[in-house]
């Protein structure tokens, strides 16, 4: 049963030329749709033996470097000053985040079956209209608005400035999903954010201290979600072991220090180099090798899931197009049966409708808590005795560490920033002592420009950009907008 929102009246994108990321909280809280895609899916689950899903992300920074310092997308950035590294590729940038949406009508105009998934970050969505490329979100609200086109496209939610959930003050995380799913309900509609169901966390990063993945997980429900796009290697067994049946959903289980739990199904996405992998529709030749699983007596299709940057390197700008829909002709060819693609949440509730849901699933947990809960038991653990059991494995194992999990493991968002986390950590405690008994008090201050430009810079401190490019202009960026952030809270605050 469909049901309307309690807010039908549309959003505007922007107010008072700030990103609308807050000031609907309640009325964003959960989607009003028992299912998204069961109804319309054209796809017979017996008919079908593997399955393959892939998503694009996207992502530019926002960064203080207008004309007169002034935050803009790094995209602007790139076309302003197009002989600086490879700022030669903002069109080809601005093309890449724009043409899906003419990929998908066209399959579909020729009889294809086509999916994909889209994770775009709040940062990138925002210098858009910036820029003044509002004709590159009016494309893509045809795949995403048209009733035609919705079973081929879904969208996942992000963290709104692309920060890293690990090392984000707990406090924020629920800050940067909400003002994605604001931002987002403000462009493409209240019908449309009530179809996001799955999220894709920056960089793939996992975090795998207990509390840190528990507040996460909570949070990621309390918002409507159901699902997690989660990286192999960045998770295990409940005994500590590698996965062994990574082409399937899991059930991904947190505990926190205080001995709570809290769960979400995880679609795992497979070790690789991302971007080839799904520039050259890897995941649909991987499916074709493998055959339906059974759980509790009924069989169902497997799944290999893939996610890579959108854009980003001349295999994705290049050979995408090409491979992307030569994959989705030769599944039209066989009549779309056997391999075929879906969305992660498609696939879900397919699966669910046959019998199978998240409590049947293989169970999973972050990496290295394992070694924890053997230390501490979980039914009767504390935060003491948690930090003292992580401690002791720091320890006796150097490489033992609780940043979190990411696509890759040669690369910390931790080590070396201390210049950038420092100033990130003060500003989101400055900003919670400010703003929260204040908020406590009155609900409706989140609808006020003062809290909506505190909470922006906010999150722009935590994008992760500053701390992936080393040092120099980039941590200097972090450094102006902790400047500006706690100018704002002083003044206005």
């Amino acid at each position: 049963m469909v049901s309307s929102p309690p807010d039908t009246r549309s959003l505007p994108e922007s107010i008072d030329g700030l990103p609308n990321i807050c000031g609907h909280e309640t009325d964003l809280q959960r989607s009003k749709l028992d299912s998204v895609f069961l109804s319309r899916s054209n796809l017979r689950l017996e008919d079908v033996k593997a399955t393959f899903a892939i998503a694009l992300h996207m992502h530019q920074p926002t960064i203080p470097a207008g004309t007169d310092g002034e935050s803009i997308g790094h995209l602007q950035y790139m076309f302003e000053h197009p002989h600086e590294g490879d700022n030669h590729n903002a069109a080809p940038f601005a093309w890449c985040y724009s043409r899906i949406a003419d990929f998908i009508p066209e399959l579909v105009s020729q009889g294809c079956n086509p999916r994909v998934m889209l994770d775009y970050s709040g940062n990138l969505l925002w210098g858009l209209r910036q820029m003044g490329r509002g004709d590159i979100l009016e494309n893509l609200k045809r795949v995403t608005c048209e009733r035609d086109y919705q079973p081929y496209v879904e969208w996942l939610g992000t963290m709104w400035s692309h920060a890293v959930a690990p090392s984000t003050p707990i406090p924020d995380l629920k800050l940067h999903i909400q003002a994605w799913r604001h931002h987002f309900a403000a462009i493409f509609g209240w019908e449309a954010i009530d179809r996001v169901r799955g999220f894709s966390p920056p960089e793939m990063h996992l975090p795998n201290h207990p509390d840190t993945l528990y507040e996460f997980i909570k949070a990621l429900k309390e918002c409507g979600y159901d699902w997690l796009l989660v990286q192999e290697h960045s998770i295990e067994t409940l005994d500590g072991q590698p996965l062994q049946n990574r082409h399937l959903p899991h059930r991904l289980i947190a505990r926190n220090s205080h001995g709570e739990s809290i769960a979400i199904t995880a679609l795992i996405k497979t070790q690789g180099s991302d971007t080839k992998l799904v520039a050259q529709m890897q995941p649909y030749y991987e499916a074709k090798t493998l055959d339906r699983r059974t759980i509790n007596g009924i069989r169902i299709p497997a799944i290999v899931t893939q996610i890579g940057d959108g854009e980003n390197g001349g295999v994705m700008m290049n050979e995408f197009p090409g491979g992307f829909k030569n994959a989705w002709y030769e599944i039209a060819s066989q009549d779309n049966r056997g391999t075929v693609g879906v969305t992660g949440t498609e696939y879900l509730e397919l699966i669910t409708a046959a019998g199978v849901g998240e409590a049947d699933f293989p169970t999973c947990e972050a990496i290295g808590q394992h070694q924890i809960w053997q230390r501490v038991d979980p039914d009767a653990s504390s935060p003491e005795a948690v930090e003292e059991a992580i401690a002791q494995l720091k320890q006796e194992n150097p490489n033992f560490h609780m940043d979190g999990s990411s696509w890759t493991n040669n690369l910390s968002w931790v080590r070396g920033y201390e210049n950038v986390l420092t100033p990130m950590n003060q500003l989101s405690a400055d900003f919670h002592r400010a703003i929260d008994p204040l908020l406590a008090a009155d609900p409706t201050l989140t609808q006020q420009h003062r809290y909506r430009n505190a909470l922006l810079h906010n999150l722009l401190l935590q994008t992760s950009c500053f701390r992936y490019w080393g040092q120099g202009a980039w941590t200097e960026y972090a450094q102006e907008f902790y400047r500006r952030g706690q100018a704002i809270l002083q003044h206005d605050f």
